[in-house]
């Protein structure tokens, strides 16, 4: 039981660090650019293309967030005594910041189960903000999409839900193991359950313009990835005010256009040459003695630029 938990607490450490990791300046431009898109998300929801997008994800979310909160009343008396009963008694003199590390702990355990219960019931209606932002965004009248082509791209909006459910459940059942360790798991542990549900806020709503244009999760992790500073402050915000009343219930909306935002900022440039450079890759590496050859000129400009 120790050595795994042991691993378990070594991977989160190395998460924390490399979040963090790179120069003073770039972190600044990052953390600036983060809360830049998080504004943006503000501002598009207001525009008149967007508002009747926006109605649907805001219903769900009060519906959603109104039965949670019942459930948190009721229960957290209870789960409060759990942990406190964890807390050794030479120890005391630290309740009082144990037990607000503690409430954090709970309302990330509940944030958790909202933002699953959202990602699965909103994900179609939260793909169409996200297309229709876009379009906003760039200009391209792309092709309004049918009740019929709605219902059929469902199955696979879904089945993306379940990829990122399966990538943030094993990490957040290592941290609820890890907060039963005295002193650490009331200390340490809700900061790095914080910055991890951060980074998958930047996951959750950035992935819905990704998968609207196809890009695969892997994928759409790796070029998150390459601006960590930035997402997880857009995903810091976005955390922040989901504890906020009345903003809670519009910050979904909110999320899913500044993310879309950054994506046609940051990364749809990008992932279209990058697409384009596989196809023609492709078609050269048919009609050369050396295949793979184009294919590594063509990735070494890429990192040139």
């Amino acid at each position: 039981m120790l050595f795994p938990t042991a691993l378990c607490m070594l991977a989160l450490i190395r998460f924390l660090i490399y979040i963090f990791l790179g120069s003073f300046m770039k972190k600044e431009k990052e953390i600036k650019s983060g809360f830049h898109y998080f504004v943006m998300g503000w501002h598009l929801i207001g525009q008149q293309g967007l508002r009747r997008f926006v109605v649907m994800p805001v219903l769900l979310n009060i519906i959603l967030l109104s039965g949670l909160f019942w459930l948190f009343v009721s229960k957290i008396s209870d789960m409060i005594e759990g942990v406190i009963s964890f807390i050794p008694d030479w120890l005391s003199w630290l309740s009082g910041i144990l037990l607000a590390l503690s409430i954090l702990m709970i309302l990330l355990v509940f944030y958790f189960i909202f933002n699953t219960l959202s990602g699965f019931i909103a994900a179609p209606f939260n793909g169409l903000l996200a297309e229709k932002a876009e379009a906003m965004l760039t200009g391209e009248s792309g092709e309004n999409m049918t009740t019929m082509e709605f219902i059929k791209d469902t199955p696979r909006m879904l089945a993306r839900e379940w990829q990122k459910l399966l990538y943030s459940l094993p990490k957040y059942i290592g941290l609820f193991l890890l907060s039963f360790i005295p002193l650490i798991g009331q200390s340490l542990i809700p900061v790095l359950t914080f910055l991890f549900t951060a980074w998958m806020m930047a996951i959750q709503y950035c992935d819905y313009p990704f998968d609207n244009h196809k890009i695969s999760f892997p994928t759409m992790k790796f070029k998150l990835n390459e601006n960590r500073i930035q997402n997880v402050t857009f995903g810091t915000f976005v955390t922040l005010c989901t504890f906020v009343p009345f903003i809670n219930f519009v910050i979904i909306p909110v999320a899913v256009c500044g993310a879309t935002a950054m994506w046609v900022d940051t990364y749809r440039k990008q992932l279209y040459l990058d697409k384009n450079l596989q196809k023609s890759t492709a078609v050269s590496t048919a009609s050369t003695e050396k295949p793979g050859s184009d294919i590594a000129r063509h990735s070494n400009n890429i990192r040139n630029r």
